[in-house]
């Protein structure tokens, strides 16, 4: 579904990312790893057309998308779920979502998604007249979230999602994310908790200063001495 070719990506003269190769397939789960600075961000950047790339392609369904807008990358079924949320906060917990449907041109089914999503997150159910800044951390992660499925995406591209929360709303939230590949809406990880990551991914890269420096299935990244020695023992 998702195929990025040899991408390399620079901001002005300083190059983040050299050749990042990697896939998601139809309904998958995937996680990209690594520590700070190492590129992880700057890979979802370049796939949601927030960084256009110096060489490489990225592939969606075949049909090569770098250089396309945001819009045009959401619109064709990549939804983002940013670091830090990036909700509105003077705009209600409402409105934070409707704008998740700006790129839709079908309001009847914006309004039965928004139903479906409202009964995934009761919290947000129940302050939905509340500015988004009015909510905890956890609820804003689960806002984030149900905007992006707003834009019906066939994949999310979520960065750090459980940055900053406490315990409990990081097993919840990624609870939600299995629930949400479960019925079949492909995922790309990207996250520096390896431990939970690896929990629930079916694959995973390892990036390490803007390169690919392991691919293998969860569960063998799981038992790599270079992962347990750098990313899993705590």
């Amino acid at each position: 579904m998702l195929e990025l070719r040899s991408v390399s990506a620079r901001y002005g003269q300083v190059q983040v990312l050299w050749d990042v190769s990697l896939t998601v397939e139809d309904g998958e789960l995937v996680c990209l790893l690594g520590g700070n600075a190492s590129g992880k961000s700057t890979t979802m950047k370049t796939i949601l057309g927030l960084v256009h790339p110096v060489a490489g392609e990225i592939l969606w369904d075949g049909r090569a998308i770098q250089g396309e807008t945001p819009a045009e990358v959401v619109r064709a079924g990549i939804a983002p779920v940013l670091e830090s949320r990036r909700i509105f906060p003077d705009l209600t917990v409402y409105e934070n979502l409707l704008m998740g449907a700006y790129t839709r041109r079908d309001p009847p089914g914006v309004r039965a998604d928004l139903d479906r999503i409202l009964t995934l997150f009761p919290v947000l159910a129940e302050r939905r007249g509340q500015p988004g800044g009015a909510l905890s951390g956890g609820e804003q992660q689960m806002l984030a979230m149900g905007r992006a499925l707003l834009a019906r995406p066939r994949l999310l591209v979520m960065d750090e999602p459980s940055m900053g929360l406490s315990p409990l709303y990081v097993d919840r939230v990624f609870e939600i994310i299995q629930g949400l590949n479960r019925d079949g809406i492909g995922v790309l990880l990207v996250e520096q908790n390896a431990n939970m990551a690896l929990s629930i991914a079916a694959r995973g890269y390892v990036l390490q200063t803007g390169r690919i420096v392991l691919h293998d299935t969860a569960r063998n990244l799981v038992n790599n001495p270079m992962m347990r020695k750098a990313y899993l023992e705590l």
